[in-house]
């Protein structure tokens, strides 16, 4: 503007306003004229700034017009009002709840099924397994701190949430891809030859799905945040309940949709509420479809990446968010002084110097009031989250508990006279996790239209409130929980430990047999057996006596396995011991089914497609698993007459049981089936976990929505990202606190456990309510304001009144 003799100097709305002055004369120049937070008065000129030193004036400059968006900083679009708000909303925040949706279904439909892919493609304990998925968990809401560190200091809530989003996807397709058998090859019994490769391929898709999952975490609520303007605090609160009924939404249709691609080979009853009938995905060898489950998810997430995105929809929702531009590194800030102020308070430990209210105010030699004012605030709520972890303990245990006892639990509900063509509905293990988000999206709109606001009626219900609230429903919970798995300890078979011997006896002679053992004398009749299997010492167990009335005593020395279960087949003056090798419930909730041959010399036996084969007289198959429902029993063997029937009917398996066939030889030559109960099946209903679901549900509703929602409220304006990754942090810590103790202690029931947990939260939220009783809430903006204010007085004072206007254009021109 040197050249021209009129420059308009106008006030930029982002910085703190001071008057300035307009002198005309015709040329095209135009500079904008601001006081800065320094303190410093500055100019826009062209795009640039230039320190104006010793300007002063009197004079009142009007502006000329406004200066582009690009060059005043600011990314907030000038949209049509049609664009702006939505029944009171701003339309922006509808892009993002679709967006959590579509992530969160992603996210908890892969997390669905990770514990079953974990025992069952990559055959680990359930010990191991539940470590490496609390693992994943934790360092999936450990990752938000360096989502919020990018977004504050270099990329922005927006382009953050979108560059890990596409972390987030490659991550997935890795997973998917390594959950594909056929990719070093299949076994014959259906296992990959390198299993090494699918758990390395798997820990890497993992560790990208806990980087882009959590990277994203404190970006996008915060994010929806910023899209209200002042006075819509009321808005702003409900979409943390929109916001949390969209996760849940995504959550809901995940865990049903997942593992019905999942699937199970051959079964008829893998349905829940909207899909009966044969579910049956073949993925090669395997009889669950993991790359189907896997990549389903996978290809949801793609489309939340721009360059996949219809472009239309894309452009709509960029072109209206509020985009608030990074800050620098806020955590850096808060680190430094934060340090500074533990410092400097050490060093002026001596009582000669004068106490200051607050111990940040010891950085107050080096840093502003306004940042110290604003950690004041985030370290006071984050003293708050210190009992925190405790409740999230408690809460991403709900499927280990659920998951570790389905294969206890009985599956089926529904009555086979109503629904014949069904045979009762079954809920698949990773199904039954519905129940919190059906629950879920039924409560929160409940809570926010009905329950909240007739306990306002009565009483504040103030937000820390409503999270005691939501502790102390959690420890019911896993009170229901224990007296659940007391009821199924009960119902559970006595197996082998350590240092004892479980025997069956089974007597195919005609002959009544006496077997003697160390302590006790058993008596078994012709074609007969014992009821059930007899417990001994497994030390003391060194032989056996068997006589009969015809004969004399048979003395049978046997190296009898500790810890198992052994079946003694007599018959004819003969005997033969097998190890049964099957000491537990068997897997996945299926049942065992195994032969003996007392008819000819060799039989094959095919059951549902499976053949035993090759089974010789007098001797036992191994057991083969198979799904519920009666299966179709048919004995191939040359010897046996025409006539005879060979296709028999099993015993209707329920859930988890296991049965020992004798087949014998009836006087026409024929075979017969006799069935013997091994293992009883499950008998407590698998909806017995609905109470367990309801109560931490409605503490879930009451304190993570309210938690969101505080963190959100009692943080600065530039600290957003921060405290949501403070809050996200206290999820991670909790799934620390269960990998602590799981490790730590082994107990002997499972129910002591739970009641630990139960105990230990109770007592966190007492101490939680009485950290609550101390708190005052803040309003952060207010706070902000005053500084604003302070900063405006500070600025118009390093102006001076009596300045000419030729002085301030001559300064300008300069």
């Amino acid at each position: 503007a040197r050249d021209g003799p009129r420059c308009s100097l106008t006030e930029n709305p982002d910085a703190a306003p001071i008057r300035g002055l307009q002198q005309g004369g015709g040329g095209r120049g135009e500079a904008r004229v601001w006081a800065g937070r320094s303190g410093r008065v500055k100019a826009a000129l062209t795009g640039r700034s230039v320190s104006l030193a010793g300007m002063s004036s009197s004079a009142v400059a009007e502006p000329a017009g406004p200066l582009p968006a690009a060059a005043l900083g600011t990314s907030r679009p000038q949209t049509a009002s049609l664009w702006q708000t939505c029944c009171g909303y701003p339309v922006s925040i509808f892009f993002i709840v679709i967006n959590e949706f579509c992530e969160r279904f992603s996210y908890y439909g892969m997390k669905a099924i990770l514990t079953l892919y974990f025992r069952y493609f990559f055959l680990w304990t359930d010990n191991l397994g539940t470590a490496v998925y609390h693992t994943f968990v934790a360092v999936c809401y450990l990752t938000p701190i360096l989502g919020a560190i990018i977004a504050d200091s270099w990329l922005g809530k927006f382009k953050t949430i979108v560059s890990l989003s596409i972390v987030y996807t490659i991550g997935q397709v890795v997973t998917a891809v390594s959950s594909i058998a056929e990719l070093t090859g299949i076994k014959e019994d259906g296992t990959p030859n390198n299993l090494t490769v699918h758990v390395v391929l798997s820990m890497i898709g993992l560790a990208l799905i806990a980087l882009g999952t959590g990277g994203i975490k404190p970006c996008v609520s915060a994010f929806g945040g910023d899209q209200f303007s002042e006075g819509q605090e009321k808005q702003r609160n409900r979409f943390f309940s929109i916001f949390y009924l969209a996760i849940n939404a995504g959550s809901l249709l995940s865990t049903i949709i997942t593992p019905q691609l999942r699937g199970k080979r051959g079964s008829r009853d893998s349905c829940l509420l909207f899909a009966c009938g044969e579910s049956v995905q073949k993925c090669g060898h395997q009889e669950s479809c993991y790359p189907l489950a896997f990549g389903v998810p996978a290809a949801l997430m793609a489309p939340l990446t721009p360059r996949l995105l219809s472009p239309v929809v894309f452009i709509l929702g960029s072109g209206i968010y509020k985009k608030s531009q990074p800050q620098g590194n806020i955590m850096a800030k808060v680190a430094k002084c934060t340090g500074f102020a533990i410092k400097n308070r050490f060093r002026h430990r001596s009582k000669k110097f004068p106490k200051r209210k607050h111990w940040l105010d010891w950085a107050s030699e080096k840093y502003d009031k306004r940042l110290i004012a604003q950690i004041k605030m985030v370290t006071r709520v984050l003293f708050l989250y210190i009992p925190l972890p405790m409740f999230w303990a408690l809460f991403d245990q709900q499927m280990d508990t659920a998951s570790n006892r389905y294969e206890r639990e009985n599956r089926k509900f529904g009555n086979p006279d109503i629904w014949p063509s069904l045979g009762g509905i079954e809920i698949q293990p990773d199904q039954m996790q519905t129940a919190n988000a059906i629950l879920i999206v039924i409560m929160v709109p409940i809570m926010d239209a009905v329950v909240y606001p007739l306990i306002a009626k009565c009483f504040n219900f103030t937000p820390l409130r409503k999270m005691v609230v939501g502790m102390f429903l959690a420890s019911m919970a896993f009170v229901v929980t224990a007296i659940v798995q007391i009821q199924v300890d009960k119902t559970l078979p006595v197996f082998a430990k350590p240092n004892q011997v479980q025997i069956s006896i089974l007597n195919e002679g005609n002959q009544t047999m006496s077997v003697s053992f160390p302590d006790t004398t058993l008596q078994v009749d012709p074609y007969s057996h014992t009821d059930g299997y007899k417990t001994f010492d497994a030390d003391k167990l060194t032989s056996i006596n068997i006589s009969s009335g015809q004969s004399g005593v048979n003395s049978v020395t046997y190296q009898f396995a500790k810890g198992q279960r052994h079946t003694l087949l007599l018959w004819d003056r003969d005997h033969r011991v097998v190890k049964d090798g099957l000491n537990s419930k068997p897997p996945g909730g299926k049942n065992g089914m195994r032969f003996v041959n007392t008819y000819a010399e060799r039989l094959d036996i095919i059951v549902d497609g499976e053949v035993y084969a090759d089974i010789t007289r007098y001797n036992f198959s191994e057991y083969k698993f198979f799904h519920s429902g009666g299966k179709k029993i048919k004995i191939n063997n040359t010897d046996i007459p025409s006539h005879c029937k060979t296709e028999f009917d099993s015993v209707e398996l329920g859930y988890g049981s296991a049965y020992t066939y004798i087949i014998r030889t009836q006087s026409d030559k024929c075979p017969v089936l006799e069935s013997l109960q091994d293992i009883s099946p499950n008998q407590v209903s698998i909806l017995l976990q609905i109470p367990q679901y309801f109560l931490m549900t409605c503490g879930e509703v009451v304190f993570s929505v309210t938690g969101l929602e505080f963190s959100y409220s009692q943080a600065p304006s530039n600290m957003k990202s921060v405290l949501q990754a403070g809050w996200l942090l206290t999820v991670a810590v909790g799934n620390i606190i269960v990998l602590i103790v799981a490790g730590a202690g082994q107990f002997s029931e499972q129910w002591a456990e739970y009641i630990l947990f139960a105990a230990l939260l109770l007592v966190v939220c007492v101490i939680f309510a009485i950290m609550a009783r101390f708190y005052t809430y803040v309003n952060p903006a207010e706070i902000e304001a005053q500084f604003d204010e302070e900063e405006k007085k500070q600025q118009q004072e390093m102006v001076e009144p009596h300045t000419t206007s030729s002085d301030v254009n001559t300064q300008t021109n300069l």
